[in-house]
């Protein structure tokens, strides 16, 4: 495992300055290596390579008492004290082209599929680059289809926003991704599964994915058996990947799959470098880094936009938890997966009524807005006396609108459920819905 990483971090880093600085290793604690190094490359970020057997990249992640403090991409077995560090002058970067389209490739932009090697491209992009300044920013642009019918009706997304997907393991938030990958109207897809099961990995490509979603999209894959560097730099590549496509004037769908992943790789990063723990063990940098991955994704000015949807997941079906709860005050919506629901058999498994697109009401019209407004209104009024509704304690004719929304509720609940091979374009999710209540409304009343 160490030589291909080796092998593929020098790939991403090609470009390297031929200038070399030398120091060696002062000590090893856990996952933390202790280096001597000249004080003119000692920055935060700075790539190394440890000359052992085999070579093992490195990243330089603080400093100590004059030592710089490294993690290495991949395990610590082997290395010793006096062993030669060389540091490079340059931070990772990639070198992509449109041919990257329809191929997976690992963290540091190398392939894993079977299509042979990547092009490189002229222009490179930074892999940790800073988000573009707020008076940048273009302004989110009209509502774009996400093939499915609960989101496109009741949560609508713009071209640019920021949303979440909040759920517990096992809830369907890679399904509902898959869906959303293979029927929105977006031109391309990039995909960053980050902290995935290996397992699992194929089956996403393979069963979920399947050919017509891979044909539009870039999948970069770290899994959890891999190291934090990797699958923190995961994600990076995946919202550098997605700035390279909307350079071109694309519409760029971003999905990862999961924050929650990529924040803990970041735990583990600054709980080595010495930082002191917060909340449930993150420490401080991990919330300003969410904030600055984030960031990244949204319109931008006379060129393409990055529309992000990002899933969390939530740690003992905890919504308040420090890692969702911060996420949701930085994006702009949040789309809940509940577990009741998916336990109730209906996917995808979305809770309407705790989700919250902050495009809304302005991205509708007002007949749009009236027919989601009523549509709301019956469901939370079921939701309101469902427990009494169950047990056979509510008598009909008690309250003339719950029994409205007792009528209304087997139409809705079979508007909110979708099969995963089931495309629902925007338009007709609108005229579908404006049918279940209109058509029975006479009924009844």
């Amino acid at each position: 495992m160490g030589q291909r990483i080796s092998s593929c971090l020098a790939h991403s880093v090609s470009d390297l300055s031929a200038t070399h600085y030398f120091g060696h290793i002062t000590g090893v604690k856990g996952l933390l290596v202790e280096a001597r190094a000249p004080s003119s490359v000692q920055t935060v970020g700075q790539q190394a390579t440890i000359l052992s057997d085999p070579e093992r990249p490195a990243e330089i992640i603080g400093f100590d008492k004059g030592r710089a403090l490294m993690m290495v991409f991949g395990n610590c077995e082997g290395l010793g004290v006096g062993q030669r560090v060389v540091f490079q002058g340059s931070a990772p970067r990639i070198f992509p082209t449109l041919q990257w389209v329809g191929r997976v490739i690992d963290a540091t932009g190398a392939p894993l599929d079977d299509k042979g090697p990547l092009d490189r491209g002229d222009q490179a992009y930074l892999l940790n680059k800073a988000p573009p300044p707020a008076i940048q920013r273009a302004r989110v642009g009209k509502k774009i289809d996400l093939g499915v019918r609960a989101m496109n009706t009741f949560l609508s997304c713009c071209a640019g926003q920021r949303m979440g997907i909040f759920a517990g393991s096992g809830v369907g938030k890679s399904v509902l991704l898959s869906m959303i990958t293979r029927f929105t109207n977006l031109e391309t897809v990039v995909i960053g599964l980050v902290g995935e099961r290996s397992r699992e990995v194929q089956e996403f490509l393979q069963e979920q994915l399947g050919e017509e979603g891979l044909r539009r999209s870039i999948v970069v894959v770290a899994s959890s058996g891999e190291p934090a560097l990797m699958r923190r730099q995961a994600a990076y590549l995946t919202l550098a990947l997605a700035e390279f496509l909307a350079d071109q004037g694309q519409q760029v769908l971003c999905l990862m799959d999961s924050v929650t992943r990529f924040a803990m790789a970041l735990r583990e990063i600054g709980l080595a470098a010495g930082e002191p723990p917060t909340t449930k063990g993150y420490p401080p940098s991990v919330f300003a880094e969410l904030a600055r991955l984030l960031e990244r994704a949204g319109p931008r000015h006379h060129q393409g936009s990055i529309t992000g949807l990002f899933s969390v997941l939530v740690e003992g079906d905890d919504h308040n938890e420090p890692i969702a709860d911060a996420v949701r005050g930085i994006l702009d919506g949040h789309i809940l997966l509940d577990r009741k629901i998916a336990e109730r058999g209906r996917f995808p498994a979305i809770n309407i009524l705790r989700s919250v697109s902050r495009t809304l009401p302005g991205c509708n019209t007002d007949e749009q807005n009236a027919l989601i407004a009523r549509a709301r209104k019956l469901l939370a009024t079921y939701e309101d006396m469902a427990e009494l509704i169950r047990l056979g304690a509510y008598k009909k004719g008690s309250d003339p609108s719950v029994d409205e929304a007792i009528f209304f509720q087997e139409g809705l609940s079979a508007f909110l459920a979708q099969k995963t091979d089931e495309r629902s374009h925007l338009a007709e999710g609108y005229r579908q819905l404006q049918n279940i209540l209109a058509s029975q409304e006479g009924d009844a009343e």
